[in-house]
């Protein structure tokens, strides 16, 4: 089995489940979103990242580097062209500023870290959340690492796109979870291909389907929306989630504020953060928040 890329383990997260929890972050996903607040998660593949404010401009990796793919002329300082990712640069970069981005890991090796945080699990009522990219594109690693989780009692939840398999998920996923946040970005199917790269029809036809399932077997199951100012968070666009919801009749959901940190984070893999004319560096304002959980109260939804 082909081991998959972590870029992250992050302890003590407050932020993605309940209690303190320990977060997963997989490489890798099949949508594109313009936004998207982990870029370094996107492609399935190893990356190059720099930092230029952790770099103290000493020039060891400039001298290093075999292929001269740093010459420190270039907008993003690598040259993405010539650099072959032998991490050379990385080895020798005393400020920390070049790092590798993406790790094979075995299940045992991510076992090895997160059990380090059990007890604060245990006394939060925390957990394991497996997050990215996109976890299910490594189903059957996923499985496997779920099962070994679950044998030391801990609380696993899932984040996903809604892009997958959903037959393989019930089965090789499914049992081993004891929750789902599920994010749901569009109604719109256009609006999702343009702004995400993907259809929307498989990821709101497994969110129905999880539904009915989730019902059945007693689990959690959250719809997550993202509110990106002028394009997911316009009324047009929450009405129509927020009806479709209402329609399964769902009564909960998260509404995730926007992180404008995103764009920093493609400098350093760089990326050019296209798509949106000019991404927006600030964060949402309270007032609009206040304004999409009116929407979303209108149909019967908690946002809280």
């Amino acid at each position: 089995m082909k081991l998959p890329l972590i870029f992250e383990i992050k302890g003590n997260s407050l932020d993605d489940g309940p209690g303190i929890r320990s977060v997963i972050f997989f490489k890798g996903c099949p949508l594109s979103c313009l936004w998207c607040h982990n870029p370094e998660g996107m492609r399935p593949d190893v990356e190059l990242s720099f930092d230029q404010r952790e770099c103290i401009g000493c020039g060891t990796c400039i001298e290093t580097c075999p292929l001269q793919a740093l010459p420190g002329t270039n907008r993003f300082f690598v040259d993405r062209q010539k650099c072959n990712l032998c991490f050379r640069c990385v080895e020798t970069c005393p400020g920390g500023a070049l790092q590798r981005v993406g790790l094979e890991m075995t299940k045992a090796a991510i076992l090895d870290q997160v059990l380090k945080d059990k007890p604060f699990f245990i006394t939060s009522g925390g957990g394991v959340t497996l997050s990215g990219g996109e976890p299910t594109r490594n189903m059957d690693f996923l499985s496997g690492l779920l099962q070994d989780l679950k044998t030391h009692g801990l609380h696993c939840l899932l984040e996903t796109c809604g892009l997958f398999d959903p037959e393989r998920f019930k089965k090789l996923i499914y049992p081993h979870l004891d929750a789902i946040y599920f994010d749901l970005k569009f109604w719109d199917e256009g609006l999702h291909k343009q702004f995400c790269g993907a259809s929307n029809t498989t990821i709101l036809a497994n969110f129905a389907s999880l539904l009915k399932f989730t019902r059945d077997y007693g689990k959690v199951l959250l719809p997550r929306i993202p509110l990106v100012p002028t394009i997911t968070d316009t009324d047009a666009n929450l009405r129509g989630i927020a009806a479709f919801l209402q329609s399964l009749g769902v009564t909960q959901a998260v509404l995730l504020s926007y992180n404008p940190l995103w764009p920093q984070k493609c400098a350093k893999l760089g990326y050019n953060a296209s798509g949106i004319s000019q991404p927006i560096k600030e964060w949402l304002p309270a007032e609009q928040i206040h304004h999409c959980e009116d929407i979303f109260r209108e149909y019967g939804i908690d946002t809280k």
